[in-house]
């Protein structure tokens, strides 16, 4: 019997990861049987600097995962991060086509068209495409418009872009590894198929990833993405900042990050770090500002990536945002799974936007529950 595996690749700025998954028809959220992870070369801030050095990193971690798991990987999925990540939300209009005045997929399609083509692209792909809202007829329309009637269709369309030479680079370094890509999904929206419920996506919350250079966050109202923004600050400033203001070693300032025990000058570290988390959510509430969201997301901000694991930034976050805050914890419930870490959150991710994207598999009976009613209303608008 054929079997069903998902191979999901996270390339981070300082580590590769690898999750080989696999479901069953009965078996609910994807079983992990290979884990691979090395240190990632060739990246800067998300950026491929160096191909050859990317697609070395990537073979090892998948010649990790492969012999973990016992198989050989044809295809992936992979995410894509870094500073050219970005998101924009336009405006499309049109007049509902039939003669009935029934709003179809054909008119649906053509009002996403009509939106994207304000976006004037240049060095840019859409990754993801995502209706936020309808109107018909001025009237704000709840849910899926087809089937019903009016005159005037207008959508507000959000979409994910990515710098095309970035994405065109990183997946030349992952197939000259020997695999094929399948699809491509931005970190954010991957790691939030993990981190997120339904509940906390449908309230309102921000999912920040603080990763080694750069900090992702994207938020989420009704279900669905609503904004998407990636800042050139991370983890590796924080740690850069404790070796200079102590003058040690970086793996000597890194262990003081995570386990404030270690040193009797606490108070000069409390300060050396929470200037640096300062700057960050400064940025994030900046954001939340623009987009008319700060003080407003009920399930408030969950925190993945390695900058997770600083101790107080719970604390810290809700503070500065004025929100609950929380460190994000598998939300996908499978004990056969075994990590808690959620620096693996994308690539497990990926592995789950893998199973839903070959839904016709005998496996998808089994993983559609776990997918949350997201992935009902994301897929269908992918490029």
């Amino acid at each position: 019997m054929k079997r069903n595996i998902v191979t999901g690749i996270d390339i981070g700025t300082n580590t590769t990861r690898i999750i080989i998954a696999e479901i069953s028809k009965n078996s609910g959220a994807p079983r992990i049987i290979g884990m691979g992870n090395v240190e990632s070369r060739g990246m800067r801030n998300g950026y491929v600097i160096n191909v050859n050095e990317i697609t070395k990193s990537v073979r090892m971690a998948l010649d990790i995962a492969e012999k973990e798991a016992g198989i050989s990987v044809q295809n992936i999925f992979l995410s894509i991060g870094g500073i050219g990540l970005e998101s924009i939300s336009t405006q499309g209009s049109i007049m509902v086509s039939r003669a009935d005045n029934e709003v179809t997929d054909l008119d649906i399609e053509k009002v996403i068209s009509v939106a994207k083509e304000k976006l004037k692209l240049i060095n840019k792909r859409i990754i993801e495409t995502v209706p936020i809202s309808y109107k018909l007829d001025n009237k704000e329309i709840y849910g899926n418009p087809i089937g019903l009637k009016g005159n005037k269709l207008e959508a507000k369309i959000f979409f994910t872009l990515c710098f095309e030479p970035h994405l065109d680079d990183i997946m030349r370094a992952t197939e000259d590894a020997g695999v094929e890509v399948e699809d491509v999904i931005s970190a954010p929206i991957a790691a939030s198929l993990v981190a997120l419920t339904k509940r906390q996506r449908i309230a309102g919350c921000l999912l920040a990833n603080i990763g080694a250079e750069t900090v992702s966050i994207a938020v989420f109202e009704n279900d669905i993405p609503i904004s998407l923004e990636v800042f050139l600050v991370g983890s590796t400033d924080i740690t850069n900042d404790i070796a200079l203001g102590f003058q040690i070693p970086l793996e000597e300032a890194e262990s003081m990050k995570i386990n404030k025990t270690q040193t009797f000058e606490v108070k000069k570290l409390n300060e050396i770090i929470e200037a640096r988390l300062a700057d960050i959510f400064e940025l994030i509430e900046l954001h939340l500002k623009k987009i008319n969201r700060n003080g407003l997301l009920p399930a408030g901000i969950i925190i993945t990536g390695g900058g997770a694991g600083i101790a107080t930034i719970e604390d810290f976050a809700k503070s500065a945002l004025v929100l609950p805050s929380k460190i994000a914890h598998l939300s996908v419930n499978n004990r056969e799974n075994c990590f808690q870490d959620s620096m693996w959150f994308v690539a497990y991710g990926l592995c789950i936007f893998g199973f839903n994207q070959t839904k016709d598999s005998l496996a998808w009976q089994g993983v559609k529950k776990y997918l949350h009613g997201f992935f009902s209303w994301f897929r269908q608008f992918l490029p």
